[in-house]
């Protein structure tokens, strides 16, 4: 008698979850980042300059998921404004050279969202199969940099970064690349984050499941403009709807 073997194949629950403002308080890292810098170069640093330079740097970062720059020109855009407002010039400071040595001073100060941490050990230990990943925008050292420092690289099970895969959210062929490499079926993954521009126009872009986390604004009109799933305000909140997802999800 001829026995057959069934070949069983695990799905997991495939949480893809942006970085800055999701996990990471990228606001506290990126003011003590810049502090050190323009100080280090003799450079003046103040509340005034760091609010320019946030509003100025988050207006940037939109023209790239727009296609209209490119990650260089963003780069050098935002420190050449930084050294004009701080009493420097740039063509005696190179702004590239001290905007790599900006994002290497934040990879090395990680701020965690306050119950980050805990809520990302929650779903490891209580949501069987799931496996977390980080999908963000921004530049390699620095986000994995920032998980190192907080010790959340520990219960990550991958991480994508568009400097590294050459495409940015809210571009379907970001998750496309994602999905690749995560190598299970589209509906087994889920993309959760702060941006609606590029976390939630990317989900939807994808064909992708969303949750909106700590929305403000009109919540409504943003839920119907970009289809979005589920809304959480905090973590407990986006704990239950993920736990209940996973358990919907075949």
């Amino acid at each position: 008698m001829e026995y057959s073997i069934k070949k069983v194949t695990i799905v997991h629950h495939n949480l893809l979850f942006d970085l800055d403002q999701t996990l990471l308080d990228f606001h506290a890292s990126e003011h003590k980042a810049l502090e050190i810098v323009l100080r280090a170069k003799g450079l003046l640093f103040s509340e005034e300059i760091y609010d320019a330079f946030k509003a100025y740097n988050k207006s940037l970062w939109l023209e790239l998921e727009k296609g209209k720059i490119s990650r260089q020109e963003l780069f050098m855009m935002r420190f050449r404004d930084v050294i004009l407002r701080s009493g420097g010039d740039p063509a005696k400071i190179d702004p590239l050279p001290l905007n790599d040595e900006f994002i290497r001073t934040m990879s090395e100060n990680g701020v965690l969202l306050d119950g980050a941490l805990e809520f990302i050990k929650r779903v490891k230990e209580e949501i069987p199969d799931s496996r977390i990943y980080i999908a963000s925008n921004g530049a390699t050292i620095n986000a994995k940099g920032r998980l190192a420092t907080t010790g959340l690289d520990r219960y990550i099970d991958g991480v994508f970064i568009s400097e590294d895969m050459g495409v940015a959210k809210p571009d379907a062929a970001f998750f496309d690349i994602c999905l690749e490499r995560i190598g299970e079926p589209r509906d087994t993954c889920i993309m959760i984050g702060d941006s609606l521009t590029s976390d939630m126009l990317g989900a939807k872009n994808a064909g992708l499941e969303s949750v909106w986390f700590m929305p403000a604004g009109n919540v409504e009109a943003a839920v119907r403009e970009y289809d979005i799933d589920h809304i959480a305000s905090d973590y407990e909140e986006l704990y239950r709807i993920l736990h209940e997802w996973c358990q919907k999800t075949p």
